[in-house]
């Protein structure tokens, strides 16, 4: 059986590594807001050409954090609307309901799965002050209309670049340092996994990057001293150890996993499987590979008696959650329809060859 993904294995590789830093982790005996985290946040920072990184406990915390961070600075306000796309993972809204915002959901580009700038310009009002742009699966959003849409309208940009690490666009910019600002999320099944839960915010705004710091350490820049109500949400040492490894290996894993992903693209030629809209650039890291099918529980069934694992990311389009029931979103027809016919397939960097062929010729012969 070909798992979808095999985490102890993926980690294998860096296991010397880790232990080695464990040990160092032990005997220095700093476990929170350390050196590692110091170092980190400047590795990250660089590497995706932002001046501010500051790390936080997770992802959803990470995107919460920036927009509680411009209510803080008084560039949003209680009850100020945020568009985000309708085909996301909950997190993406969650953030905007916890800052105590209201999220507007924007139909998808059906083929690409992003948000596009013609459904911002559809659903843009005067109450909008924000957009939360979701690099979905790893690929970037096209920023550049979307950009100038917010310059025209002095709207806030925000990335939520949770499945993105490392997506570049032609411009050599990588995801993190596209908008204003950028949430990532460090799940172990990221591109850049830590061994537990872990998040980022990315940004070249000074103030924007206190705010966050603030907010982030109960409000407090002072020990026993609190000037605003704030969380408790840091990354861990020894999780910034960890992926600081990771870090280096990145830019090679994301390369693999595209090498693999062309091979799907021009091997896999199966009328009854919708493969993703991908042109071979950098602006794909694919966090996952996502195919479309008309009976997805019938396909499901066939990979697993041929010995493919799958996933679904994700099952039931956001607008139709229980948890998000009172908001009245109403009919999102393009998200549900993707959300009902999307199935992940194996693909990550430690897949072999042999592997990689055996999917192909099961999807071929489906």
């Amino acid at each position: 059986m070909i798992p979808f993904l095999d985490l102890k294995k993926l980690n294998q590789r860096f296991q010397t590594e880790f232990e080695t830093q464990f040990q160092s982790f032990l005997q220095n005996g700093t476990y929170i807001k350390g050196d590692r985290v110091a170092e980190f946040e400047r590795l990250f920072a660089a590497y995706c050409g932002s001046q501010y990184c500051i790390g936080t406990a997770n992802g959803l915390d990470a995107l919460t954090l920036i927009l509680k961070g411009y209510m803080h600075l008084g560039k949003l306000q209680k009850g100020d609307q945020v568009l985000v796309p309708s085909n996301t993972f909950i997190a993406s809204i969650l953030s905007i309901i916890n800052a105590g915002l209201k999220p507007v959901l924007v139909e998808p580009n059906e083929t690409s799965f992003n948000i596009d700038i013609s459904g911002i310009e559809s659903h843009y009002s005067q109450n909008i002050k924000a957009i939360i742009v979701v690099h979905l699966y790893g690929q970037l959003v096209e920023m550049d209309p979307v950009k100038s849409f917010c310059k025209e309208h002095n709207l806030l940009l925000i990335e939520d670049a949770a499945q993105a690490h490392g997506a570049e666009n032609d411009k050599g910019e990588k995801a993190g340092s596209l908008g204003n600002a950028a949430a990532f999320s460090f799940y172990p099944a990221k591109n850049l996994g830590a061994l537990g839960d872990g998040g980022a915010v990315t940004t070249n705004d000074k103030d924007l990057a206190e705010a966050i710091q603030l907010l982030g350490n109960y409000g407090s820049s002072q020990k026993y001293k609190f000037g605003a109500i704030g969380i408790n949400s840091r990354l861990d040492e020894i999780q910034a150890a960890w992926l600081t490894i990771k870090l280096r290996r990145l830019d090679a894993d994301n390369a693999l996993r595209r090498n693999i992903a062309n091979q799907y693209a021009t091997q896999i030629n199966n009328p009854k499987i919708t493969l993703p809209n991908y042109s071979g650039s950098l602006d794909h890291v694919f966090y996952v590979y996502v195919v479309r099918v008309k009976d997805r529980d019938d396909f499901i069934k066939y990979l697993k008696i041929n010995g493919v694992g799958s996933h679904v990311h994700y099952p039931v389009s956001p607008n139709l959650q229980n948890a998000l029931k009172s908001h009245k979103f109403g009919s999102y027809p393009v998200s549900e329809r993707i959300h009902n016919s999307v199935v992940s397939i194996p693909l990550n960097p430690i897949l072999t060859d042999h592997e990689v062929k055996h999917i192909v010729d099961v999807l071929n012969a489906y």
